[in-house]
């Protein structure tokens, strides 16, 4: 069974420590800090590695290095504001101006 997720979509988040190239990143040497510890950034999308690791695609904006957008796990990440479900609060919004209207 799936846990549930941790961090959801557009929410800022920090980095807990420095995330480095493990290979997968051609223009860096492998062991060079791509995104540094502390970092802030918001979650972008949310997929499966192997259909069993959670990664979060994080776009750290002020990134001092070319490379903006990486995934991370869980446990590299730290939520910096409550999730707000964006997507119901506007159809609740749309319900109750529905039956204004009505």
């Amino acid at each position: 069974m799936k846990r549930e997720r941790s961090f959801f979509l557009g929410q800022k988040v920090m980095l807990l420590e420095d995330v480095k190239n493990d290979g997968t990143y051609p223009y860096l040497p492998i062991g060079e800090v791509m995104i540094a510890k502390n970092s802030v950034g918001y979650i972008r999308s949310i997929g499966e590695f192997l259909q069993v690791i959670r990664v979060y695609e994080v776009h750290f904006l002020d990134a001092s290095s070319a490379i903006e957008i990486i995934g991370c796990r869980e446990h590299e990440l730290e939520a910096l504001e409550p999730y707000r479900d964006l997507e119901a609060e506007e159809c609740e919004w749309m319900m109750s101006y529905s039956k204004r209207k009505a």
